[in-house]
This record gives C-alpha cells, sequence and structure tokens, in this order.
C-alpha cells in the first residue's frame, strides 16, 4: 500500500507542476513634476519583447528593437507609437508630448518623454493605452512625484486614464 502511495505522488507530482507559466504584462511610468524648469519629466518602461510585437503587428513584420538590426524607422515607429498611446491633460487642456529619445536596460525599452511650460498643477488626467490592443491583461502603472507628494495610478483596459488633484 505504501508503494502505491509513493508511486502515486510520484506521477502526480510532475503533472501538477508541469502547469504553464504566466506572462506578466505592466509597464511603469514615472513622471516627476519639477517646478524650478516648469515641466513634467517622463519616463516609461516597456518591456522589449512586447513592444517589439505591438509595432510588428501595427507597422512592419520586420521590426527588431534592441539589436544591430535596429533601423531609423522603427525608432520612428516606437516614437509614433508611444505618443499615439500616451495623452495627458494638466488642469483641464491636453498637452503635448516631446519625445526625447529611449535607451534599453536589459530586457527593459525606457522612453524619456518631456512636457513644457507646466506653470502650475493642480490637476493631471492621464490616458496610457500601451499595449492594451495586445494584452488584455496588460497594466500600465503610473507613479507621479511633485514637490509636495507622491501618487500612483494602475491602468488598465478597462480604465485606460486616471485623474489626479492637488
Amino acid at each position: 500500500m505504501k508503494f502505491f502511495r509513493i508511486l502515486l505522488l510520484l506521477w502526480v507530482f510532475p503533472l501538477a507542476s508541469a502547469t504553464s507559466a504566466h506572462k506578466f504584462y505592466v509597464s511603469i511610468t514615472k513622471i516627476e513634476y519639477v517646478k524650478e524648469k516648469s515641466s513634467l519629466q517622463i519616463i516609461t518602461k516597456i518591456f522589449i519583447d512586447d513592444i517589439e510585437d505591438a509595432l510588428q503587428q501595427r507597422y512592419d513584420p520586420s521590426i527588431s528593437l534592441d539589436t544591430k538590426k535596429e533601423t531609423a524607422e522603427a525608432d520612428e515607429d516606437l516614437k509614433n507609437y508611444i505618443l499615439q498611446k500616451l495623452n495627458i491633460k494638466i488642469n483641464g487642456k491636453s498637452v503635448k508630448l516631446d519625445y526625447i529619445g529611449k535607451e534599453y536596460d536589459t530586457d527593459m525599452l525606457v522612453a524619456y518623454i518631456e512636457v513644457k511650460d507646466v506653470k502650475k498643477l493642480k490637476t493631471i488626467e492621464i490616458e496610457n493605452k500601451v499595449l492594451m490592443e495586445m494584452f488584455p491583461e496588460q497594466q500600465n502603472i503610473i507613479h507621479l512625484k511633485t514637490s509636495k507628494s507622491r501618487r500612483s495610478l494602475i491602468l488598465d483596459r478597462d480604465e485606460p486614464s486616471g485623474q489626479l488633484n492637488f
């Protein structure tokens, strides 16, 4: 009888541990209001393979990021994609996002964006739909820092935008 229990455990254990891993779909955007410079400084981090999939589907199946095959066109497509998916309103008015550039950090794409001429920050509405058309489980986490407070939002397909009041 003990032999059959051991045999059963040896048979069941590999089956239980063979479940597939669930992929995590998330981006993190840090926004800092720098009052002295009247600007919002934005850093957004997205997994390279996920953003590459989105760019391939939207623009060109041959797009390759963080490789020797990366082209200037791929960089322009990336810029356009991010600027289409990320929208910000300051004090109820849409603002222009200036894409500064990007770099790679291990398996993450790090994009730098700035909003100039922000004299006073009373409210900020952030819409971040990055990768939401690709992955229904996508969550875009926003961290906003001012000299007086730190606030966060978690945006998803059901709620792709949020507002913070100061």
